[in-house]
């Protein structure tokens, strides 16, 4: 066997990996570069899409939104602190959770462009939820989904919403 094929596998494997390091600290000064200018960076906008044909099954939502920003936020399924409150509190709560983490981040509830709503008594609670989010979201209207589960990760917990936001 010769050692030539294998040098040229090692040589061309250094070549991807200086390549690769060397793309990974442009982004990094390329990224550095445009937080130190940050002021002149654009704000985030966001545009809901509800054409003719559409599914629209209720407000407080858009079929689709097109967003544009500099940063995306993802926010991880929260709920709420107290799990033997009624639902329209415990829906409160998880959205205040939100709003604290849209805060840290430099957001507000403008900036998001999608939640996902996770229900153990979907029909139950999800007329209490149409009702609520419209006191925190803001038009154009965030896109939705809401998904009935028979239980979520911790026990006792009957809601969670993950959330979006391009800042």
């Amino acid at each position: 066997m010769s050692t030539k094929p294998r040098a040229a596998t090692t040589h061309a494997r250094r070549q991807v990996l200086t390549a690769a390091l060397g793309g990974g600290a442009g982004g990094l000064i390329m990224q550095s570069a445009a937080h130190a200018n940050e002021s002149s960076v654009a704000p985030a906008s966001r545009t809901a899409l509800d054409p003719d044909g559409a599914p629209s099954a209720d407000s407080g939502y858009s079929p689709a939104i097109v967003a544009q920003g500099q940063r995306l936020l993802f926010i991880s399924g929260q709920g709420p602190k107290d799990y033997d409150v009624d639902m329209e509190t415990q829906i409160r709560q998880t959205f205040d959770r939100i709003g604290l983490l849209l805060k840290e981040a430099g957001g507000s509830f403008a900036n998001v462009v999608i939640i996902r709503s996770y229900w153990v008594h979907l029909l139950r609670d999800l007329p209490i939820f149409r009702k609520v989010r419209k006191e925190y979201l803001v038009a154009p209207y965030p896109a939705s989904t809401a998904v009935g589960t028979p239980e979520l990760a911790i026990p006792g917990l009957e809601l969670e919403i993950e959330a979006v936001a391009v800042l």
